[in-house]
């Protein structure tokens, strides 16, 4: 028998019942949505074709993480990072949805200053705190800033090699990072584990029936000998 496709969250009321959240989480991700659309005009932030279905292929794609994280992760204490945060996914979503829990420092990666434009204007009309970087990763000025890491997130932004590879300074004992990925994931890691060794869940993708959200811990450079 075939596999069922999952079926779309397209809709605020959707999403709601998907991911049991606010009246006031919907209202900022539809304010999120309207500020997408208005920005879009001008900068490149999302492919024109995904417009249309932004509470399946983006808010929903996004929010699908916050249940991956671990045990703890919820707490206002805790340090998440998105790496290339772009439009804020999955980052500013998962925020959005970490606001309504009360917990959870989103800091957002984005060396685009447009893009980081964008993300800051959204933090600002929906009232949830981030904190915005605008710098690349890989600088180690970047990585001095952000301390101790819980969850690391990212999407669409490189092969799993090399965003292993960004993500290795950020590592600690605890971190988890928390990687959608499309239909190469086991490709993807299967190159990662040539030069990396991890810890490693493929989980299936509640929005592409073809998708994976690679979850990695205990991240090690693996050495000759």
């Amino acid at each position: 028998m075939p596999s069922m496709r999952p079926a779309p969250i397209s809709t605020p009321e959707a999403f709601a019942e998907a991911f049991g959240v606010s009246r006031e989480t919907l209202d900022r991700l539809a304010t999120y949505e309207a500020l997408l659309k208005s920005w879009q005009k001008a900068v490149n932030l999302v492919s024109p074709a995904t417009l249309d279905d932004i509470w399946h292929r983006h808010f929903a794609d996004s929010a699908q993480l916050l249940a991956l994280a671990p045990e703890g992760a919820r707490e206002a204490t805790r340090v998440w990072v998105d790496v290339g945060s772009g439009a804020g996914f999955p980052g500013l979503v998962l925020a959005i949805l970490l606001a309504e829990r009360g917990g959870g420092r989103m800091v957002l990666v984005e060396s685009d200053r447009r893009k980081a434009a964008f993300l800051g204007e959204v933090a600002r009309q929906t009232g949830v705190p981030v904190e915005i970087l605008c710098q690349r990763i890989e600088k180690i000025a970047t990585q001095a800033k952000l301390g101790p890491i819980d969850v690391i997130t990212a999407r669409a932004l490189a092969p799993l090699p090399r965003l292993l590879e960004l993500a290795a300074p950020l590592f600690s004992a605890n971190t988890v990072a928390l990687l959608p990925k499309g239909r190469d994931a086991r490709a993807e890691v299967e190159e990662a584990l040539m030069v990396w060794s991890f810890e490693l869940r493929l989980v299936p993708s509640l929005t592409d029936l073809a998708g994976r959200i690679a979850v990695i811990g205990n991240l090690h450079f693996k050495t000759e000998g």
